[in-house]
């Protein structure tokens, strides 16, 4: 039987490898935690679909008497994706791996966990964040945003999450190394940037997880609750810099004039979908020991250690998320 190669390591080192970097890789990822979660098939196409049922119509007619009513079918919306391929590799050399004090290998392969983790994390990042439900702290674009995030904002973006009938997160993907959910109380999730948590704990009502009675943590990234949301911020979801109005010297700016613009985003269930990184065939490891001659290395001078994986993330339902563009205070 063949099997699958990871460079020159054995099949039962790459196991081990690919738990050192999936270690390093699970801390990073938010946003995978919460989209709904379309495995990769093997040897598949490089396209999929993820499946939606469409709602059946509203009965208002009264039924008559000893007449069947006409009977639904079920119909299914596809929305399709294209896989893309990341990866990337780092070096080392002969001499560093024989001499070096530092366990050099070790270290590579917890970098290329985070590598891996942090590329899955933005390329998500920026399809959910392109999303077309927009608010903004202040004004009505985001070059006039310099204002912090509201409780009123935060609950008109809730109300329209409502409205569209999206559904509160009742499960989120576990922390486990497989693909699998656990059960959490209902609420939509948030997610933004570590800038934020400030602006959050004043929020009237913010409660910290430290004060959680039965309530579990969604993950470790989330600091509390408002109302029915509950906050997750990652320093991975950064601001877009410079691009709001004019900072006032109250909230934070890199450039010096105008306000770094922070998206927030809220969804509830099944807003968007995401391929994951654990599982068959999602993230593999690659190794190559120094010391191997081959004909592009005839004195085995250089090896290797890398990843390389198939991602996609798409937007399932646009009217169940949406973008709050806020500033963040200055401290």
């Amino acid at each position: 039987m063949a099997q699958t190669q990871y460079g020159d390591i054995s099949q039962r080192t790459a196991v081990h490898a690919m738990a050192k970097m999936l270690a390093h890789a699970e801390p990073v990822l938010v946003l995978n935690k919460f989209g709904q979660v379309k495995p990769i098939p093997k040897n598949k196409a490089q396209q999929g679909k993820f499946r939606r049922p469409v709602p059946f119509a509203v009965s208002t007619t009264p039924l008559a008497e000893g007449v069947t009513p006409t009977a639904h079918k079920i119909a299914y919306e596809d929305v399709a994706f294209t896989l893309a391929q990341y990866g990337d590799l780092a070096e080392l050399s002969d001499v560093v791996n024989d001499l070096a004090e530092d366990p050099v290998l070790n270290d590579m392969m917890m970098l290329s966990g985070e590598n891996a983790g942090a590329t899955i994390e933005q390329v998500t990042y920026g399809v959910l964040k392109a999303g077309t439900n927009v608010f903004y702290a202040n004004g009505a674009a985001r070059n006039a945003v310099n204002t912090a995030l509201s409780l009123n904002k935060q609950r008109a973006v809730t109300r329209l999450l409502t409205k569209m009938k999206a559904k509160k997160f009742t499960r989120i993907l576990g922390a486990s190394v497989e693909i699998a959910t656990q059960p959490v109380e209902a609420a939509y999730v948030a997610v933004g940037h570590t800038d934020l948590s400030h602006d959050i704990r004043n929020l009237a009502g913010f409660v910290p997880v430290s004060k959680y009675a039965q309530r579990q943590p969604l993950c470790d990234q989330e600091i509390g609750s408002v109302d029915e949301v509950r906050y997750v911020l990652s320093a991975d979801l950064a601001p877009i810099i410079d691009s709001g109005g004019a900072h006032g010297g109250t909230v934070l700016t890199t450039g010096g004039t105008s306000a770094d613009v922070y998206p927030i985003l809220f969804f509830g269930m099944e807003a968007y979908g995401t391929t994951p990184l654990k599982g068959s065939e999602a993230v593999v490891p690659y190794v190559h020991n120094p010391g191997k001659p081959d004909k592009a290395d005839p004195l085995g001078q250089r090896g290797y250690v890398g990843w390389k994986g198939f991602h996609q993330a798409v937007i399932l339902n646009q009217t169940w998320m949406c973008r709050l563009e806020v500033a963040a205070t200055k401290l």
